[in-house]
């Protein structure tokens, strides 16, 4: 007698299951801090992710979606929006000035101003299209050269720029590098948010998110532990 294949695993329960079990850590890891897991928000990072993982993102009561690019993130969700209640887009990787209209146009949220030259960009295009622009100030907490983000020194600095150019600073996004322990780049941040005032602290990805809530989280940026491996690598860029 043949046997017979399996069935094929449905990706929309696969990404599904990926989701409740984050959402089970995220409430364990908030527990286990203290911490009410309403405080917390996750957001599913888009990038590279065909409209199927999307479309079961979306099923499983997914809302919030991080996006690394403006282009990308149109293809995603210009269709998709109008439609889906309670949306909300956040550009999670580096904005060149010249796309600084269509981030505005675009997202919720920009997490990465990172330089004086992109708050005026975006403070310009904020008084064209007539609406306020909420944003985080991204910070190097590593000073690594390859990466985007002020320099921890410089950060008091640009969040005062920001907001003398009328731009909604509502906190702080980082990317700690990825050879060394994340918890101490995670408390330099809340500290940096700490004295000036602020509340959002976007930290804290498929790797260390747990950690990330221990010191304070409010936004974590998860894609791997959600949809599976990137499909491809991501090149940063900006001006």
């Amino acid at each position: 007698m043949a046997s017979s294949s399996p069935d094929p695993v449905d990706p929309s329960s696969a990404v599904g299951g990926r989701f409740a079990a984050v959402r089970r850590r995220i409430a364990d890891a908030c527990r286990a801090a203290g911490r009410d897991p309403a405080e917390v928000v996750l957001t599913a990072v888009a990038k590279t992710q065909p409209a199927e993982a999307l479309g079961a993102a979306l099923a499983a009561g997914q809302r919030v979606f991080g996006e690394n690019r403006v282009q990308e993130a149109q293809a995603h969700w210009s269709a998709l929006r109008s439609g889906t209640p309670g949306l909300e887009l956040r550009l999670i990787g580096p904005l060149q000035t010249n796309k600084a209209a269509d981030a505005v146009a675009l997202f919720d949220v920009i997490e990465t101003l990172d330089r004086p030259k992109l708050a005026d960009a975006l403070a310009a295009a904020a008084e064209t299209a007539g609406r306020a622009v909420r944003v985080l100030v991204q910070v190097n907490t590593g000073a690594e050269p390859q990466k985007a983000g002020v320099l921890p020194e410089e950060a008091d600095a640009l969040v005062d720029y920001a907001r003398s150019k009328g731009l909604a600073v509502e906190g702080l996004m980082c990317i700690p590098p990825a050879d060394e322990a994340a918890g101490p780049h995670f408390a330099l941040l809340r500290r940096i948010a700490r004295r000036n005032g602020l509340a959002v602290l976007s930290m804290g990805m498929s790797g260390d998110f747990e950690t990330a809530i221990r010191f304070g989280a409010t936004h974590l940026r998860v894609g791997s532990a959600l949809f599976g491996e990137r499909n491809r690598p991501e090149t940063p860029s900006r001006d």
